[in-house]
C-alpha cells in the first residue's frame, strides 16, 4: 500500500467518526435537564411567551428536524446564533478558540521541554540518585489533579510572590504569553511526567539494540549515536502519546481556564452547558473533535517520518 493511499484511507476514517460525534452530542445535550427558554424568560413569562420564544428559536420542531439542520448548518460552517449571547456561534468561538490554541500548544511545548532531557538523564543514569529523584518528582505532579495544582501555583506565584497575574488572557502577544504561563504549567505538568516515564523506557529499550552496539563498534561517536539512533527511534512511541494526550489536554482546558479565569472554549463549553446553550454545545463539541482528529493525524504523518517502514 503506498503513503498516498495510507493518507486518503486515515482521511476517510475522520469521516464516520465526526459523524458519530455529531449523534451522539445531540443526543446528550438534549438530554439535559433544564430548559433554556424558561432559564431565558424567567419562571413567571407567560406560555404565550414561552410558545413564542421556542418557535423563533427552532426549539418547537420534532429531534430528527433539528438534526437535519443541525447537520446542514455544520457542513455548510454554520452553526446559528449563540442562545445565550445572541451573536453567531462561529463569531463566538473564533473568539475563544485561538486563546486555547495558544495554552495547550503553550503546554505542549512545557512538557516536551521538561520531558525529554529528564527523561535523557534519568535513562543514562537508571536506578541511580537522579533517576529516583526525576522519577519521584514526575510522580508527585502526576499523582496531583489539575485543579490542585493551579490553586497551589496561583497561590504561591500569583498571589504571594506576584510574579504573574491572578488571572485573564491579558492584550498584546507578549502580554497572552505571560498570562498563560501558569495555567499552561498547571496544564503540562501531568503530561511532562507521562512523556517522561514513557520516553525514559523507550529510551531503556533502545540503548541495548544490537544496532545501538553496532553503532558503537564502528566507532561512532556517543553523541551521535544517542541522537541519531537512541532518540529517533525511542521518540517514535512518545509521539504516539503524544498525539493521543491532545484530547485529555483540551479537556484539562477546561478545568484549567475555569480556574485561571482564561476566555477559551473550555471556559466557554462549561458556561454553555450551564446555560443549556444547545448550538454552542454541539459547534464546539464538532469542531474540538476535528480539531483532535487532525492531530492524530498529524501523529501518524510524522510516526511515518520517524520510522519509514510506516505506511508501507
Amino acid at each position: 500500500m503506498s503513503r498516498g493511499t495510507w493518507l486518503v484511507g486515515r482521511l476517510l476514517q475522520i469521516i464516520p467518526t465526526l459523524l458519530l460525534i455529531g449523534v451522539v452530542v445531540f443526543v446528550l445535550v438534549h438530554l439535559l435537564p433544564g430548559d433554556i427558554v424558561t432559564s431565558m424568560l424567567g419562571d413567571h413569562a407567560t406560555k404565550q411567551a414561552v410558545a413564542n420564544l421556542r418557535r423563533s428559536l427552532g426549539l418547537d420542531r420534532t429531534l430528527a428536524e433539528q438534526f437535519v439542520l443541525f447537520v446542514r448548518n455544520a457542513l455548510r460552517g454554520s452553526f446559528g446564533d449563540s442562545l445565550a449571547h445572541g451573536i453567531p456561534v462561529a463569531r463566538l468561538i473564533a473568539q475563544r478558540l485561538p486563546v486555547t490554541a495558544m495554552l495547550t500548544a503553550m503546554a505542549v511545548v512545557i512538557a516536551v521541554v521538561l520531558a525529554v532531557p529528564l527523561a535523557f538523564v534519568a535513562a543514562l543514569r537508571a536506578e541511580r540518585a537522579p533517576d529516583i529523584a526525576i522519577r519521584v518528582a514526575f510522580q508527585v505532579g502526576l499523582s496531583s489533579p489539575i485543579f490542585y495544582v493551579g490553586l497551589v501555583l496561583l497561590s504561591v506565584f500569583a498571589a504571594w510572590l506576584r510574579w504573574f497575574p491572578v488571572g485573564g488572557y491579558g492584550s498584546g502577544f507578549l502580554d497572552h504569553i505571560y498570562h498563560l504561563i501558569l495555567p499552561a504549567f498547571a496544564l503540562a505538568l501531568s503530561l511532562s511526567a507521562i512523556l517522561m516515564r514513557n520516553l525514559r523506557a523507550a529510551i531503556l529499550g533502545v540503548i541495548r539494540a544490537e544496532y545501538v552496539d553496532f553503532a558503537r563498534a564502528k566507532g561512532i561517536a556517543a553523541r551521535l549515536v544517542l541522537f541519531r539512533h537512541v532518540l529517533r527511534n525511542a521518540l517514535i512511541a512518545t509521539v504516539t502519546l503524544l498525539g493521543l494526550s491532545i484530547g485529555s489536554l483540551l479537556g484539562g482546558a477546561v478545568v484549567t481556564e475555569t480556574v485561571f479565569a482564561v476566555p477559551g472554549v473550555g471556559r466557554l463549553m462549561v458556561d454553555s452547558i450551564f446555560a443549556r446553550d444547545y448550538p454552542v454545545i454541539e459547534a464546539l463539541t464538532l469542531i474540538l473533535a476535528v480539531v483532535v482528529s487532525i492531530t492524530f493525524l498529524a501523529t501518524d504523518i510524522l510516526q511515518m517520518v520517524l520510522d519509514p517502514r510506516i505506511g508501507r
